[in-house]
C-alpha cells in the first residue's frame, strides 16, 4: 500500500493513511469522554453516540485560572504545513500518559482547505481527533450558522438600502459587508448584486468571502457569552450614510435574529482523541486575516474541565500565536504557561532554498540556510518573556544529522528542544515532549508581556509588529490605508488592537521572501474595520479572502461508498 503522510505530504510505504487509522479505531461513547471530565451526562447536546455539544453553565473562573494553558505554534510553514495540529493532539495523550489530565482544544476545519491543497484538520496517524469524516465535513454546524448569520447581515443591509419607507440612507458604495461561503472558489471574489431591474434590488459591487474569514466567526470566537455575542453583534461597521454617518449591524436591528442563529453555535463541540483524551473542538477563524485559534469560550471551557489544555494557534508564531496573545488573551484574561514551536526539517529546508519536490532528500547545507527561520520565531517568543520550547516533527526522510543539527541550534539558543513522532506513535511518541512541558509548565518564571500597549496609535502598534516580529526595515502605506486610518480615528477605533492580514509563508509580507527576511519594507495597502470583534486588520500583500482551488483539488480524491464509508479525506 502506498499512502501520504497526511500533515505534511512525507511519503511512506506500508502504512495505514490517516482515515483507515481512524475507521480502525474504537471510540467511546461520548457521555463517557464527557463522564470522565465531570460533566453530567444529562446536560449533553448530542449529535449522535460521538459528538456533543457542552452548555456554557460548565465554564468555571475559579478553575480556568488556576490550570495551565499550553499554546502550540509553529515555524513559518510550507504549503502542506508542518503537522502542528497533530503535535497539539500528540502532546496532550502524551501528558495524558505521564499522569497529567489533559484536554486538547482546537478549532474546526473549513471546507475550503480540506476540499482544496492542505486536506482536513483533525490531526493524523495516531494523533488524531474522532470522528474524523464528520469533523472535517458538516460537524455541527457551526460554520453553517455562521455562514447564515453573516449573510442575514448581507440581506438586511440590501434590503434596507432598497427600502422607501424604512430607508437609514445607507449610501451602498461605503458597504463593505460582503457575502460569505465556506468553499474555495475563485469566481466569486468579485461581483455585482441587485442586477435585473428595481424589484430586484439596487445594483453594487460586491463579492464572497470564506466563511473562515468571516467578522462573525471572529467575534463568535471573542464572544464570553450571549449577551457579548449580541453586543459585538451589534457594532459589526456596515457603512456610512449619505449625509456620511456612520450605520452599525445595531442601527439594523440584526444583532437578535444573528445571536439567534448563533445560539447553538456558541456551546464548545466535545469529541475524543485516537487515545481517548477529550477534545473540545469549536470556531475556525483563519489566522491570516483574523485572530486564527479556537474560541474563548472554547479555551476556558477546557481549563474549567482538566488541569492541562493544549491549544494551538494557526500558521506561524509571527500571525497566529502573536494574535493569540496581543489580542485573545488580553480580551479574554488569559495566559499560556508554556509554548511550544513546531519545527521541520523539511520546512527549515525549504527555508533554504530546496523546493518542495526535494525536501525529502538529505541536505544539511539547506537545512543551516533556512535554520534563521527557526531563530527568530524562537527570539520573537522570548519578545513575551516566553520559556520555549522547540518540538521537532520527525519525517521518515530525516536523518539523525539533520535532526541533530536542529537540536545543536536551539540549545545554543538556551531553549529545551525533543524531537516528537506522534504520527506513527500517538502519544507515546510525544512523552519526552510531554515532560518537558510540564517541567516549564509548573517552574517557568513567565512574565506575559505584550507587544504594545492598545492605547498607542494604530501606526505605532502596526510599526512594533513590523519591526519587531517580522523585522522590517519599515512601514509603507498606500493612498488607500491612509483614507482607512482616517476612518479608524473618526470612529474612535484607534485604541484597538491591530489584528495583520499577512501571508503566512513567510515572515515578510512577501511569501517569496523565505527564510529571514531583512531590509524589507512592509506595505499597508488598506485597512478593514472588524469593530464587532474588536480590533483593526491592516492588509499587507495580495491577501485572498475568498481562495481559490489548487490544479488538482484534494476533492477529486474523496468519494463515499454504497455503506456511507468515505475514503481519500486526509
Amino acid at each position: 500500500m502506498f499512502t501520504i503522510y497526511r500533515n505534511n505530504l512525507n511519503f511512506l510505504c506500508d502504512m495505514k493513511t490517516d482515515i483507515e487509522i481512524a475507521h480502525e479505531a474504537k471510540m467511546k461513547p461520548i457521555a463517557e469522554i464527557a463522564g470522565n471530565l465531570g460533566i453530567d451526562p444529562d446536560d449533553l447536546i448530542l449529535y449522535g453516540k460521538y459528538k456533543a455539544k457542552i452548555p456554557l453553565k460548565y465554564i468555571d473562573k475559579e478553575k480556568y485560572e488556576q490550570n495551565k494553558l499550553i499554546l502550540v505554534s509553529a515555524i513559518s510553514p510550507t504549503p502542506a504545513g508542518e503537522g502542528k495540529t497533530t503535535v497539539s493532539i500528540g502532546l496532550a495523550q502524551g501528558l495524558n500518559r505521564i499522569g497529567k489530565p489533559t484536554t486538547v482544544v482546537l478549532r474546526e476545519p473549513s471546507l475550503g482547505p480540506v476540499f482544496g491543497i492542505k486536506g482536513g484538520a483533525t490531526g493524523g496517524g495516531y494523533s488524531q481527533v474522532l470522528p474524523m469524516e464528520d469533523i472535517n465535513l458538516h460537524f455541527t454546524g457551526d460554520f453553517n450558522a455562521v455562514e447564515r448569520a453573516h449573510n442575514l447581515l448581507a440581506a438586511l443591509i440590501d434590503n434596507n438600502v432598497q427600502s422607501k419607507k424604512r430607508s437609514l440612507g445607507i449610501d451602498p458604495r461605503t458597504v463593505k459587508w460582503r457575502r460569505v461561503m465556506d468553499m474555495n472558489d475563485r469566481s466569486l471574489r468579485h461581483i455585482i448584486v441587485g442586477l435585473g431591474g428595481t424589484a430586484n434590488g439596487v445594483p453594487r459591487e460586491s463579492g464572497f468571502d470564506i466563511t473562515a474569514a468571516s467578522e462573525v466567526m471572529a467575534i463568535l470566537c471573542l464572544a464570553e457569552n450571549i449577551d457579548d455575542l449580541k453586543r459585538r453583534l451589534g457594532n459589526i461597521f456596515v457603512g456610512y450614510t449619505y449625509d456620511k454617518k456612520p450605520v452599525y449591524a445595531r442601527d439594523l436591528k440584526a444583532e437578535g435574529a444573528m445571536a439567534a442563529l448563533l445560539r447553538d453555535a456558541i456551546m464548545p463541540n466535545l469529541v475524543q482523541t485516537i487515545e481517548g483524551t477529550p477534545a473540545i473542538i469549536h470556531g475556525g477563524p483563519f489566522a491570516n486575516i483574523a485572530q486564527g485559534t479556537n474560541s474563548v469560550l472554547a479555551t476556558k471551557m477546557g481549563l474549567s474541565l482538566s488541569k492541562y489544555v493544549v491549544t494551538e494557534a494557526g500558521f506561524g508564531f509571527d500571525l497566529g500565536a502573536e494574535k493569540f496573545i496581543d489580542i485573545k488573551c488580553q480580551y479574554a484574561g488569559l495566559k499560556p504557561s508554556a509554548v511550544v514551536l513546531v519545527a521541520t526539517v523539511r520546512a527549515l529546508k525549504y527555508h533554504g532554498g530546496k523546493s518542495i519536490k526535494e525536501l525529502t532528500q538529505p541536505d544539511v547545507e539547506a537545512l543551516k540556510r533556512g535554520v534563521a527561520n527557526l531563530q527568530k520565531h524562537i527570539e520573537n517568543m522570548k519578545l513575551f518573556g516566553i520559556c520555549p520550547v522547540v518540538a521537532i516533527n520527525r519525517f521518515t526522510s530525516d536523518t539523525n544529522e539533520e535532526i541533530d543539527y536542529v537540536k545543536s541550534v536551539c540549545q545554543e539558543m538556551n531553549v529545551q528542544v525533543s524531537d516528537v513522532d506522534v504520527w506513527s506513535k500517538g502519544g507515546e511518541g510525544a512523552i519526552e515532549l510531554a515532560k518537558i512541558v510540564n517541567t516549564i509548565a509548573m517552574n517557568c518564571p513567565y512574565q506575559h508581556k505584550t507587544l504594545y500597549d492598545w492605547n498607542w496609535t494604530p501606526e505605532a502598534k502596526v510599526e512594533t509588529l513590523a519591526k519587531k516580529i517580522y523585522g522590517a526595515e519599515a512601514v509603507d502605506y498606500t493612498a488607500q490605508a491612509k483614507e482607512d486610518l482616517k476612518k479608524v480615528y473618526s470612529l474612535g477605533l484607534d485604541k484597538l488592537p491591530i489584528c495583520v492580514a499577512k501571508t503566512q509563508k513567510s515572515l515578510s509580507d512577501n511569501p517569496d521572501l523565505l527564510g529571514r527576511p531583512k531590509d524589507f519594507v512592509v506595505t499597508v495597502r488598506e485597512i478593514e474595520i472588524a469593530a464587532g470583534a474588536g480590533f483593526v486588520i491592516p492588509i499587507t500583500g495580495q491577501i485572498m479572502r475568498m481562495p481559490g482551488l489548487p490544479d488538482e483539488p484534494a476533492a477529486e480524491r474523496i468519494d463515499v461508498d454504497s455503506n456511507g464509508v468515505i475514503t481519500g479525506l486526509f
